[in-house]
Order: structure tokens, then sequence, then C-alpha cells
């Protein structure tokens, strides 16, 4: 009876300690699962990488082979202006006599002074004699129809510039207004808004043909990323096709007809994707899972193999 209970106490002190032991591991995933969680939705700062290390290294290049690419700024292809420097009139140091030697070369790249350019268009109007319809002329730079209240209207360049400022480079519209008022244009960023709308209607034909050459392409990588428009939930897909040939669509879904209406239902190309289903429904495309996708999948599986690797049993005398 005595080495009974012995033994049941001995068992007992091992599922105590194994308790304690899987306790404290449920208590490190959860720390773990919440900075996680954090992480995901921290966004004032994605390129933080945690706490500030205590003994950072030294900032800067580092001397002898860990200096890195040495590289300097290329002589331009052109020189627009030349400025000759002639020598001081005497020594800087002691005010002695300075014995020419040699000249060297020294480029400097800067902008210009800026100033807006404005247009007059004599625009000449008529009307049909035979059936009295009114009608005017129109030059290629010219942006707009509009005359009369709405006849002050922005070049194309500038406009060009505004777009990619905006569209490209993520600069808010306000800031765009001030960018080129440095370039001597004043514009309201709501009349950037109407004229960066315009430049999206006269870019209809190309957008068209951009897509029916990613319908051709014998393959395809498709993503879909979340988006914002006036502050709604909307999703902005991509599709690159080949040459690099790419169309971006931002639609208020994330299925298969937002996917359709860019690739067509009859694709028969490649279509390179994660593992979003409703690609799937493409039944006649040959399907390539994202590499990328995948390699990340295994390495968290391999991550949580080895966190929840089994520990020993203790077994009960």
């Amino acid at each position: 009876m005595r080495l009974r209970a012995a033994r049941v106490d001995a068992g007992a002190g091992g599922l105590a300690a194994e308790n304690r032991r899987l306790l404290a591991e449920n208590a490190r995933l959860r720390v773990q699962l919440e900075a996680a969680r954090r992480a995901g939705k921290r966004q004032a700062a994605p390129f933080s990488k945690g706490e500030p290390k205590k003994d950072p290294a030294r900032s800067g290049r580092r001397s002898g082979e860990q200096y890195g690419t040495k590289a300097h700024r290329p002589v331009p292809d052109h020189v627009d202006e030349e400025i000759r420097v002639p020598l001081p009139d005497a020594c800087p140091c002691c005010s002695g006599e300075l014995e020419f030697e040699d000249e060297v070369d020294q480029y400097q790249e800067e902008i210009v002074e800026i100033r807006g350019h404005v247009r007059r268009f004599r625009v000449s109007r008529g009307r049909c004699k035979r059936c009295g319809k009114r009608t005017q002329g129109r030059h290629p730079d010219q942006t707009s129809d509009a005359i009369g209240a709405a006849a002050c209207q922005v070049g194309p360049r500038a406009v060009a510039i505004a777009a990619q400022l905006n569209k490209e480079l993520g600069v808010a519209m306000g800031k765009v207004s001030q960018i080129l008022e440095l370039f001597g244009v004043s514009v309201t960023a709501g009349g950037l808004y109407q004229a960066i709308g315009r430049l999206a209607d006269a870019a209809q034909p190309t957008c068209q043909a951009l897509m029916v050459a990613v319908r051709q392409s014998t393959a395809v990588a498709a993503d879909e990323t979340g988006w914002r428009v006036a502050g709604w939930r909307q999703w902005l897909w991509v599709f690159v096709g080949d040459d690099g040939v790419t169309v971006y669509l931002i639609a208020p879904g994330r299925g298969y007809e937002q996917a359709r209406s860019v690739l067509g239902e009859d694709f028969s190309g490649v279509l390179e994707r994660d593992g979003w289903a409703p690609y799937r429904r493409f039944e006649h495309a040959q399907h390539q899972t994202c590499l990328a996708h995948l390699l990340r999948r295994a390495g968290e599986l391999i991550a949580d193999s080895v966190d929840c690797s089994p520990s020993p049993v203790t077994t009960l005398m």
C-alpha cells in the first residue's frame, strides 16, 4: 500500500509539473499572439521593427571592406551655362601673390527660375449654314471646350504632373495645389479634381487597350488589396500581363465578377494568384499559386511545429 501511494504521489507531482509548464507555455503564446495582433494594426509607423536596440551599431558608412559600393553623381550629359571662377586677388591665408597652375571642372544641377506659362486661345466660333448648329474650333493643347466663366483652364502638362503626384506618389490634392503654386500655376484642389476627372475620361481608350492586352497575355499575375474611396472600403485590383502591361481596377467588391470584368470569363492563359477562392472560377485558365505565398505558409508551419513540439510524457509508475 505504501509503495502504491508513493507511486501515485510521484505521478501527481509529475502532472502538476506538466500543468505548470503548459500554463507557462500558454502565457508565452498569448503574449506573442497579442504582439502579432498589435503589429498588424500598427499603421502610424509601418517601418517600425520593434523597440530600439540597447547597443545599436554606429550609423553611416563602414571603413575598409565594409564601406560598400563606392558611387558618386555622374557628370551631366550637357552643359547649359558655363561660369568661369578666377583665382582670388591674394592668398586668403597670408595675402601673398598667387600663381596660376590649372583649371578644374565642377558641375551643378539646379532648377532654374520657374514661372507659369499663360496661353490665350483665340477660339473661332461659327454656325452651320445648313442645319444651324453652333460649333467652335479645338486646339490639341486645349484641355476643355469651356468658355465664359469657366474659360480659365489648367494646361495638359500641369494636369499630368498633378495626376502623377496624387495618383502615383500619394500626395494629397491640397498639397498638389501648393506644389503647382511653386511652378507659378495657381489652381484650387477642387479645380484639380475636375481636371483629373477630364483626364480620366480622355484616358478611357488607352485603358481599354491595356485591358485587351492583359486578356491576350500568356500569363497574368493578379492580386487585390484594401482601398478607400471617400472614406468607404473598396478594393484595389492589379493585373500584370506580358511585357509588364498593367491594369488597375478600384471596385466595391473582391469577387469573381470584379476579376472577370478585366480578365474576361474565357481567359485561358496562366493565372498566377494567391489562394483566394474566386480565382478558381476561371475554369479555362492554367493556375499557378504564388510561390512567395507557398514559402511563407511553409515557414509558418515549420515555426508552429517547432513551438508546439510535444514535451516528454510523464509516466505513472
